[in-house]
């Protein structure tokens, strides 16, 4: 995942705008089938532990005030070499334990092909799966979370 060509000045330029686009469709793909809610996150450094960065801005980005808890979020810091995928606690109880680590290991493939955007599009469609199994969309769904990306750097 590591060894990024440029230096990179903002998070938004680390991925280019057409494959920010396609992973806003890949989550508005996944979320046509589900009440879950998938969101990305990607900002430069991660300078202590990827679990808690991400679980922060979960609570940041108000993840866990959706109404079933079925909120996931894929989480990036690419000049750290780091990145992680959580969910709320509707979903974290209902899937198996290795769930998060099986997307995991299939995002960190493409990652060391540099495929990044490709990765999290993959990841955004097996968490959209299991959510469509577990949180099936019902009429009258309400995106309670942006679909598209935040950018930003630790605080």
């Amino acid at each position: 995942m590591c060894k990024i060509d440029k230096k990179i000045m903002k998070a938004s330029d680390f991925i280019s705008k057409s494959d920010q686009n396609l992973i806003v469709k890949a989550i508005e793909s996944a979320e046509l089938e589900t009440s879950g809610e998938i969101r990305v996150h990607i900002e430069s450094k991660c300078k202590g532990d990827v679990i808690a960065r991400a679980v922060y801005l979960f609570e940041k980005l108000k993840m866990d005030k959706t109404e079933l808890h079925n909120g996931v979020l894929i989480y990036l810091a690419y000049d750290s070499c780091k990145f992680a995928i959580i969910g709320d606690t509707g979903i974290n109880t209902i899937v198996p334990s290795d769930f998060w680590d099986k997307i995991k290991d299939n995002m960190l493939a493409d990652f060391k092909e540099r495929r990044f955007t490709n990765g999290v599009c993959s990841a955004i469609s097996s968490a959209g799966k299991v959510l469509k199994e577990f949180f099936p969309y019902c009429d009258g769904d309400v995106n309670e979370q942006s679909n598209e990306i935040s950018f930003g750097d630790e605080e």
